[in-house]
């Protein structure tokens, strides 16, 4: 007798035991494609497939079985949303990269009689804001003749861009003298010196979102490479809200060579 109730035990707890399996499903990508648009402003029409790897991926790794139970993680939890932008994000760059535009730059601020303020956006692993320092510098224009911001949508970037560790490939275009001076080589790597990690300030922000116009007006404002991942609409909306945080109307954004650059009479 008592080992039947030993068995009817066993079957009890064998019963609790059982977890229900959600059915893999990464079919239908096209509305988180939505969700990221609505979210980032990025559009992934031409790039549906190379979306899917990426999500498929991530939601794997993760053991999250479908991209609707995705979506469903993202509005609830921080850490996923983060780490769900961070890998759709692209952040490859490197230092003096389109330098004849910061030339350009360092003729505007030294005509400048005060201190300007210059905005990277979106600064990615920081070598166009790192890249604008060490250029002023270089120019012989005083560090406290200008403030730096950097943002980017991409946390992880931005924690990279604090700390400034960078490859041979990023810094491929500086000279060896540029490199002794405002880096310390260790181990292949190229460590950017503190007092220029000082001059710039980095922050994680989204241009879309309404507290990003608390960042102030910008003398000068650098948006290369960002609006080559935007529709027309978002090019347009984007475009206004950079064009109302220039302290100066008449002064163009500093756009990439890859952008498309919007007329108001479009």
């Amino acid at each position: 007798m008592f080992s039947f109730f030993k068995k009817k035990k066993s079957e009890v707890k064998n019963l609790v035991e059982v977890k229900i399996v959600e059915k893999e499903d990464y079919e239908d990508v096209l509305f988180v494609a939505e969700y990221f648009k609505n979210e980032t402003g990025i559009v992934f029409d031409k790039n549906v497939g190379i979306l899917k790897d990426k999500l498929v991926t991530f939601c794997k790794m993760r053991g999250i079985p479908s991209f609707k139970k995705l979506i469903i993680l993202i509005e609830t939890d921080q850490k996923i949303k983060k780490d769900f932008i961070d890998k759709l994000t692209t952040n490859e760059t490197y230092f003096y990269r389109e330098f004849a535009q910061i030339k350009e730059l360092l003729k505007l601020v030294k005509q400048k009689s005060y201190s300007v303020n210059i905005l990277c956006a979106p600064s990615s692993t920081g070598e166009e804001s790192y890249s604008i320092a060490i250029a002023l510098l270089e120019a012989g224009v005083s560090s406290d003749k200008f403030n730096i911001v950097g943002i980017d949508i991409n946390e992880s970037a931005i924690e990279k861009a604090k700390i400034a560790i960078y490859k041979e490939r990023n810094i491929r275009n500086l000279s060896l003298e540029i490199l002794g001076k405002y880096f310390i080589n260790s181990e292949d790597k190229y460590i950017l010196k503190e007092y220029v990690k000082s001059l710039v300030t980095f922050k994680t922000a989204n241009i879309f979102n309404k507290s990003f116009t608390a960042l102030g007006k910008f003398d000068f404002i650098f948006s290369r490479n960002m609006f080559i991942y935007f529709d027309y609409e978002t090019k347009l909306k984007a475009k206004d809200i950079l064009e109302n945080m220039r302290k100066d109307d008449s002064q163009d954004i500093f756009l990439g060579h890859a952008d498309l650059f919007i007329n108001r009479s479009n």
